[in-house]
């Protein structure tokens, strides 16, 4: 059996959970990519692309006294009512599971294709960031930089003044320079 699941080149945000049907022995082969490029994991997914520094396989016994819901918490920040009730299946896993946040799939929009070892477990989102707040009324925040009004006094010609005593100076010191060398 398959599952299908549609990835947007956009989405951001979201974790998908996967279960790993393997014997201990043959998940490293299964999730390292060789280096021919054969990756079984990627081949399993179903995907066109899958960025390897993304993909997160988690033997549960490394995990200690921590579920997996915890980890999740802890690792990605996922909360919401769906995960709540995924709660108690999460904990359950036994194994070796298979994290992969949205960068996992470098952007692209792909269809995957999930067949076994793989069980799709659950989706989960990230929280937003919060929007707005108070927006700021100062001088700097409206993007005046370094400048008084309409671009006069003393502060808009210091860097003017520096310019032109270069240009005088250092002409005439290499004239000194030469006279006093002959």
């Amino acid at each position: 059996m398959s599952t299908s699941m549609h990835i947007n080149s956009s989405e951001r945000g979201v974790i998908r959970v996967f279960h790993i049907d393997l014997p201990r022995e043959a998940v490293e082969r299964f999730t390292t990519q060789a280096g021919t490029g054969e990756w079984p994991l990627q081949y399993a997914l179903g995907a066109k692309s899958l960025r390897s520094a993304f993909v997160e396989v988690i033997d549960l016994r490394d995990l200690g006294e921590m579920t997996l819901s915890q980890y999740l918490v802890n690792a990605h920040d996922v909360s919401g009512s769906d995960f709540d009730a995924m709660r108690t299946r999460l904990d359950a896993l036994t194994g070796f599971v298979l994290v992969l946040p949205s960068q996992a799939f470098d952007q692209t929009e792909q269809d995957l294709t999930i067949s076994t070892p793989l069980r799709w477990i659950g989706t989960f989102n990230e929280p937003k960031a919060a929007m707005g707040g108070t927006p700021i009324h100062t001088t700097s925040a409206k993007g005046v930089v370094g400048t008084s009004k309409k671009g006069s006094g003393p502060q808009s010609n210091t860097g003017l003044w520096v310019v032109l005593g270069l240009f005088i100076l250092v002409p005439l010191g290499i004239i000194i320079a030469r006279f006093m060398l002959n």
